[in-house]
Order: structure tokens, then sequence, then C-alpha cells
């Protein structure tokens, strides 16, 4: 199911305590509003993040990292009601840290330390004991790639050596969920593709939900299955990503043999009667669904111009993320 924010929210939503058929989420935001001194930072945040892959999208400084530790009980909310795993992140941080991961944008990890020395520390801080964290932390940075380099001090680690270090930490000590903080900063595009990779076979394999703070819509898209767009400190809109591309309209994309001057003598005609119509060159872009395929045939025959290619254009994540931030 997905929801915009200006559509009512049944308080049973929340809970979802008479709603038995109903999926708990193990993130669930209503009304949320978080400043630092006199600027608002976050404010109307409503979403929920059910199982599975999500994607919190939004353009640099829009309070992701905020809303990130707001989940963690890092940040204190100043009103709303936030949930996480099904408890208050006010007055249950330890407990919510121990069924969650956090894998933080920066790369600047202690370079004196081993990646094995590290990740085990962090599986004790999650509440492991010794033995059980330094398997965990072996395990887990043979899981990412770096079973042989595990011994390795991190400050020798390349930048994509050490965001894998950061995936390490945060699955290691089994969590229910992992929030990452723009895992693919500072990766080429190979590191890049084999990151996602990861990720996507994290989530799937074990059954560990995985939160994508990022503002690269195209990765985003690649590996999510849910998004939350947050734009101008407010949640835009939230759900399913297939959900959120029905509700805008998808086009058809047309290759046609004609002139500059009757290309646009086209696109003018298809778009006064009704289907927004964009050209380059000798092609033409109509949104709109089956209706216009009818009227750009009757639009090229009262023309007289040949059809060289026609094919239907979904819309992207792209598409859905500028149409809700305007």
């Amino acid at each position: 199911m997905s929801y915009y924010v200006d559509q009512p929210v049944d308080n049973r939503q929340l809970g979802y305590v008479e709603d038995r058929g109903a999926e708990m989420p193990l993130v669930a935001a209503r009304d949320v509003y978080k400043s630092y001194g006199s600027v608002p930072v976050l404010a109307d945040v409503n979403f929920d993040i059910l199982p599975g892959i999500t994607g919190l999208l939004g353009s640099n400084g829009a309070g992701k990292t905020t809303l990130l530790g707001m989940i963690l009980g890092l940040h204190p909310i100043d009103s709303g009601t936030l949930l996480v795993h099904g408890h208050n992140p006010a007055n249950a941080g330890p407990e919510i840290r121990a069924l969650s991961g956090y894998a933080p944008e920066h790369h600047t990890l202690p370079p004196h330390l081993k990646a094995m020395e590290f990740v085990g520390h962090v599986a004790e801080l999650h509440g492991l004991p010794p033995s059980d964290a330094a398997t965990r932390a072996s395990d887990a940075l043979w899981l990412v790639g770096l079973g042989e380099e595990r011994f390795r001090p991190m400050g020798t680690m390349s930048t994509g050596q050490r965001q894998r270090v950061k995936l390490a930490q945060a699955i290691a000590h089994d969590p229910r969920i992992v929030l990452l903080d723009e895992p693919t900063d500072g990766l080429d595009p190979i590191q890049r593709d084999l990151m996602l990779e990861l990720i996507t076979h994290i989530s799937t394999e074990f059954g560990i939900s995985i939160v994508v703070s990022s503002h690269l819509l195209h990765e985003v898209e690649q590996v999510c299955d849910a998004v939350v767009i947050i734009g101008e400190g407010r949640t835009l809109a939230t759900g399913r990503i297939d959900e959120l591309r029905l509700n805008r309209p998808s086009g058809v994309e047309l290759e046609i043999d004609a002139t500059p001057s009757e290309v646009e003598a086209i696109a003018a005609q298809l778009t006064q009667i009704g289907f927004y119509t964009t050209s380059a060159g000798r092609k033409l872009l109509v949104d709109g669904d089956d209706r216009a395929l009818d009227a750009i045939r009757d639009t090229l025959a009262d023309f007289g111009v040949g059809l060289v290619r026609l094919s239907r254009e979904k819309p992207s994540l792209e598409d859905v993320f500028l149409e809700w931030l305007g």
C-alpha cells in the first residue's frame, strides 16, 4: 500500500493492533517534527517502512541523515510519533540499536585498527559476547569480500574497502534492519554495481531489511522495493515503487519520417487535443494511456507522414521524484 501525506491516516495503521492481516512496519512515522533551535529540519513526516529494501530519497540537505539518527534514537523528535520495531526511540534506544545496524556516510574509520578488531568491537557494543562477536565479525567480513583482508589496518584500505567494512559492522550482530547512509559514495561504477548486488544479496538471502539513504535515483530504483521521498522537510510520497509509477501516466515514444517543421506541428496538435508532447529531432514523446495511441495514429494520418518506430515508455523513479519535488 502507498499513501501520500495529504491522505488521512487511520490511527490503527500506526500500531496495526486491530488490522491483524496487515504487515507490521519496522518503522512507522506520523506527523514527525524536528528542528535545531529555530530552524526546522523535518516537518510533517509520515511513512511506513516494511520488510524488504526501502530507499530514502532526497536532495542533499533534505534531512535524510537526521531522520536516520532519529530512527536509531540518537536525536529526539520534537513532536509527532515515531515507532521502531514497535518501540519509541526516545526511551528504548538500546533495544532498538540491538535490532538495527547502521553504516554512516563518512569514511573516517580508526586507521590503526584492523578491520576484524573494529567489526568485532561494534558487535560487542550491540550486545554480543566477545567470542561470538569475533566469530560474527569474521563471517561478516568474508561475506562482504574482505575475508583475506580482515587483519589489515583500515588506514591502508581503499574507499571501496572501507565501505565494505562499514557494511560488515552493520550486519555482524544479525539485525532485523540495516540503515545505510550513501553506501556507494566514493565508489567507481564497477564498485557501485558490486555494492548494490551485495546489498540485494544480504537482504534476500538473510532476511535483513535494508534502508538505503541516497540522492542517486537510478541506484535506488535498481535495488529497492519501496521508497520514501523527502523534500522541503516533509514526506512528499511513500510506498512501493511500482505503485508510485502507476500514479503517473506512462508515455509513448515514436520516431516519424517527417521534417523538423512537421514534427513541431504534430507535437502542437497532439498537445492541443490533450496529450502533453515533447519533440527532439524526428522523435516525439507523448504522455498518456492507450487513448494516446489512437490520437497518434489519427494525427500522423492527417499529416500524411510515416511511422518509423513506436515504443512504450514507463515512468522512471526520477520522473516520480521530480514530479513530487515540483
